[in-house]
């Protein structure tokens, strides 16, 4: 939901101006959560098996992943309107489909890319957020060849991890960042990859609005506004399931 700024005087009016996060090789940051993952996607192409999983939240790197992936292999990365097109074709070219779960991507069209890497023609990554138990999948023969292949999770272990993200994330908007902010906020927020990405995105928002850089009181606030939405948003859900 949109959060919206406290009336504590004029304010100028901040400016979208976009950003592109990086998905440098060298931009990934590996740690304890993310290890094993990382690892897998750099032991291409000698990989034992044609299908590789990635599973982890929003925001915990599977993207940059697959782009690094996609770097080294010149892997294609299809959408649910391409697909098609791709598994209609047999070939040796590798393939990424991300947010498997969540996208509706034709089971048929998988099927045939499940078939082609597991008889060793192509390599396919697929990253998704949710296990496949939790998939909406129609079609038992996916079920199970998506169940055949190994499993890597991205998740964020420890503070440590979660700082550095933090300085990725500013990184990509190109903010310096004093470390006594990201100090502050780490013990203070929900320990998730999406919280981090939320805070960041609206410490930002903060700072543009009050033409700051972003301070410890700037994070102090965008705590206590996420923190008043995720109560929200609980109370909501509670009220729809008392309603049921």
């Amino acid at each position: 939901m949109t959060m919206p700024y406290p009336e504590t005087g004029p304010r100028q009016l901040p400016l979208d101006l976009g950003h592109e996060p990086s998905h440098a090789e060298d931009d990934f940051l590996v740690g304890e959560g993310n290890g094993l993952a990382h690892a897998r996607i750099l032991a291409w192409p000698h990989w034992p098996d044609g299908v590789t999983l990635l599973i982890g939240p929003a925001a915990s790197g599977k993207s940059h992943l697959a782009r690094i992936f996609a770097d080294r292999s010149g892997a294609l990365v299809v959408t649910p309107e391409s697909i098609g097109a791709v598994a209609a074709v047999p070939g040796r070219q590798a393939v990424v489909v991300e947010d498997v779960d969540r996208l509706g991507y034709d089971e048929h069209d998988l099927f045939h890319l499940l078939n082609q890497a597991m008889r060793g023609e192509r390599t396919l990554l697929l990253s998704a957020r949710e296990d496949v138990a939790h998939w909406p999948l129609r079609t038992d023969d996916v079920r199970s060849r998506v169940r055949r292949a190994p499993v890597f999770r991205l998740e964020v272990s420890d503070d440590i991890e979660l700082s550095q993200m933090f300085v990725k994330l500013f990184g990509d908007r190109q903010i310096r960042i004093d470390p006594k902010v990201i100090g502050y906020v780490v013990p203070r927020m929900e320990r998730s990859p999406e919280e981090a990405a939320a805070l960041v995105d609206l410490m930002d928002r903060l700072a543009l609005a009050k033409g700051s850089a972003i301070t410890r009181t700037i994070a102090s606030e965008a705590l206590a506004l996420r923190q008043n939405a995720q109560g929200l948003d609980r109370q909501q859900d509670w009220d729809a399931e008392a309603d049921e």
